[in-house]
């Protein structure tokens, strides 16, 4: 098949698995092309099968309409016609399933009638804030809800997703979950002892670890009290890897609270693994996450997540045995779990190894990736019985 993949290129769930799924697709034999207003964060060097396309947005100062959102669809249409793609795959609802529209629009209108198979059939996938954010604003619901119903497939990453989704938005079409995945070839625990000594230096001491894009919805303060709690019972340093609006906040609050030695701050980090593989509890207080692939991240690495218990995140951990999952309210119920991870060793071990289970299990790219490779044949299926029964009632 051949594939356009709409994605944001900063760091965020979204981009990450669009990049993923993009790279995986290609090694699997299907020719892809990346769209995006930047070289993806993950996207990696030269790979067979798999173009990056960027999306130039001229910047007009005076005017106030959305540029991003006509460069791209512009640029969706000129790689739709150029490489002759079949699927133009939207991650996030708006603005790249509403591009994703209007580039159909312009190609249908450019066509023969008789020739659909020129269009693309659209697939958009719902991450999470593109719902739980914008879909429930009324400055944009009902384009939000437009652009999904106007998709010729549509998939969530969790069944929690798929269920916001239809209470927030007056949507008609069917939602498939196709959940979040990783390379487990590669995301898994390595050793890193010379990280740990750079950073670190005391090896009687224990990691906490937090990996975010640092906005509002992630609460990175709380991760400072949780660690501040912690920091009582147990000798820790909290290692604190991304970038974004909390980040001045947190450096204060951590400096405010006597923790400036013993939190990092190590900004972007386009390869975690050998932070996550130093770490022996992963922090993610979140007030809502859609999925939480960070937390998946954790877990290949081996490192028991202590999450708040909202969103997708049951779906990923189960409580108490793969992980620990409370109120987002409950800092002390965080804490007291996150202790009795880093003082038991059996308990931790035993954490540990279900959390691993459960990626490999359940996870792994090669069990994800074929599920999308289903989806889009489904609709391209559909798509071309809608296009057959047409022609067969004109010639009648």
């Amino acid at each position: 098949m051949r594939v356009g993949i709409v994605c944001y290129a900063s760091v965020g769930g979204s981009g990450i698995i669009a990049t993923e799924l993009g790279k995986t697709l290609a090694a699997r034999g299907h020719d892809v092309h990346i769209l995006s207003s930047d070289t993806p964060f993950r996207l990696g060097g030269y790979q067979p099968g798999l173009t990056f396309h960027r999306v130039e947005t001229p910047a007009y100062p005076l005017f106030r309409e959305p540029q991003y959102l006509l460069s791209l669809a512009n640029k969706i249409v000129q790689v739709a016609r150029h490489e002759h793609l079949d699927i133009v795959h939207a991650h996030y609802a708006v603005p790249h399933a509403t591009a994703a529209y209007l580039a159909r629009q312009i190609l249908a209108a450019t066509v023969p009638a008789t020739d659909v198979s020129d269009v693309p059939s659209i697939i958009t996938t719902l991450h999470g804030t593109d719902i739980t954010l914008l879909g429930s604003d009324r400055s944009y619901t009902e384009t939000v809800a437009f652009c999904i119903d106007q998709s010729d497939g549509v998939t969530a990453v969790s069944e929690s997703l798929r269920a916001d989704t239809c209470r927030e938005l007056a949507i008609t079409s069917d939602i498939r979950v196709i959940p979040n995945f990783l390379n487990c070839a590669v995301h898994h625990r390595v050793e890193a002892s010379s990280v740990r000594d750079r950073l670190i230096g005391d090896k009687s001491a224990k990691i906490a670890i937090h990996v975010s894009n640092f906005r509002p919805v992630k609460r990175v303060a709380a991760v400072i009290e949780i660690f501040e709690r912690i920091c009582r019972e147990v000798s820790t340093h909290l290692l604190m890897v991304g970038d974004g609006p909390e980040l001045d906040a947190a450096s204060r609050l951590a400096s405010e609270r006597g923790l400036g030695d013993r939190v990092h701050f190590l900004g972007e980090q386009d390869q975690v693994l050998p932070l996550l593989s130093i770490a022996d509890v992963f922090l993610l207080p979140s007030a809502q996450e859609s999925f939480g692939l960070a937390a998946l991240e954790a877990m290949a690495c081996e490192v028991p997540v202590v999450a708040s218990n909202v969103g997708g995140l049951p779906e990923v951990i189960d409580h108490g045995r793969n992980g620990f999952l409370h109120p987002p309210g409950d800092l002390d119920g965080m804490a007291r779990s996150a202790v009795a991870l880093l003082t038991d060793p059996v308990l931790h071990r035993r954490v540990a190894a279900a959390a691993h289970e459960k990626v490999s299990s359940r996870f792994c790219e090669e069990k994800i990736v074929p599920l999308y490779e289903a989806f889009y044949e489904e609709v391209l299926a559909g798509r071309v019985g809608q296009a057959g029964r047409a022609g067969k009632a004109g010639k009648a």
